[in-house]
């Protein structure tokens, strides 16, 4: 009976993971494409989360729908509405042709993997020199390492091209638009009690990576959207460009990770770690790309300095321009 009602949910999550992808590129609204979009990465880290690739579902939520869907809301508050839109037909044929394609991978992937053995035992072999206890954890900062310090240097490299786009004189300022929240809002309320809580969760999903499901990159997404609920309740400004301890935490982990690798291409093996610190350097630099992917994400989702429009006065400056 178990049985059955696994394989129905597994059947239902598939279907709506076909009709939210499908609708993401079909549906004519660029809003309701965004919100398609975004819960079809959620529904995708459902299914990865059924194949017990909880590492990967975690970065699917969190990656896939939260911050790439926060960015395309972004940027589709940014478009003007008088873009073209394709015809329904047009996005009937995108949909075939990507969907063919999709099934094409998936078929491919799904009989190239079955019955292989994979790279699962030589990592099982191998773990003991990493100095941590979960494979993911192990592969991408010791034996994939190269993959995950290029990863870090591209989304600072990405930052840099989003405050590219503001004016020269804007570039000591503050990211994004000045935010004027309600008091006692909704968005005010969230802003001061969202935080503390996904700060505690974040840092558990930091301390849990070197055993359990968790990680720099989930954890670093997770305190992204921390500092950016709080900078959109008003419970914080964003930091100033110019600030050197917001640029000293944007390069900390990829140059830390460098510096690390570099001291092991001294000793024989670039990345390289000896066995005896092997879990110190690997908590050391899981715990710098934490700092720099959460300053790194959440600036990149404030988006690039723009033309501040002028502060409100507060309600004591007006009673006293009212009494002059």
């Amino acid at each position: 009976m178990m049985a059955l009602v696994n394989t129905g949910f597994d059947l239902a999550l598939c279907a709506m993971i076909v009709t939210t992808a499908l609708l993401a590129v079909t549906v004519r609204d660029r809003f309701g494409a965004v919100v398609f979009f975004i819960v079809y990465g959620v529904f995708v880290g459902l299914g990865w989360l059924r194949l017990g690739a909880v590492d990967v579902a975690l970065a699917e939520v969190a990656l896939g729908a939260g911050l790439t869907g926060l960015l395309l809301l972004g940027a589709n508050a940014r478009l003007p509405e008088s873009l073209p839109v394709p015809s329904r037909l047009a996005g009937h044929v995108m949909a075939a042709v990507a969907g063919g394609i999709a099934a094409l991978g998936a078929g491919w992937a799904f009989l190239s993997i079955e019955g292989a053995a994979g790279l699962r035992q030589e990592v099982a072999a191998n773990l003991e020199t990493t100095g941590v206890e979960n494979p993911v954890t192990a592969v991408l900062l010791n034996f994939r390492g190269w993959d995950t310090l290029i990863e870090s240097v591209v989304l600072l490299a990405a930052l840099i091209g989003i405050w590219s786009t503001a004016q020269d004189r804007a570039w000591g300022e503050r990211p994004g638009l000045r935010q004027h929240v309600k008091s006692g809002g909704v968005l005010d309320s969230f802003g001061r009690l969202l935080p503390p809580i996904g700060l505690v969760v974040g840092i558990y999903i930091f301390w849990a990576g070197s055993s359990q499901p968790g990680g720099a990159f989930q954890a670093g997404t997770l305190l992204a959207a921390v500092a950016v609920v709080a900078m959109m309740g008003g419970a914080m400004q964003p930091p100033l460009i110019a600030s050197r301890w917001l640029r000293l935490s944007l390069v900390a982990g990829p140059a830390i990770f460098l510096a690390i690798g570099l001291a092991g291409a001294a000793a024989g093996t670039f990345l390289g770690q000896s066995a005896e610190i092997a879990k110190t350097l690997t908590l050391f630099v899981e715990a710098a790309l934490t700092l720099s992917i959460a300053a790194t994400l959440a600036l990149a989702i404030i988006g690039p300095p723009e033309e501040q429009p002028p502060e409100e006065p507060s309600r004591g400056e007006q009673r006293r321009g009212e009494r002059v």
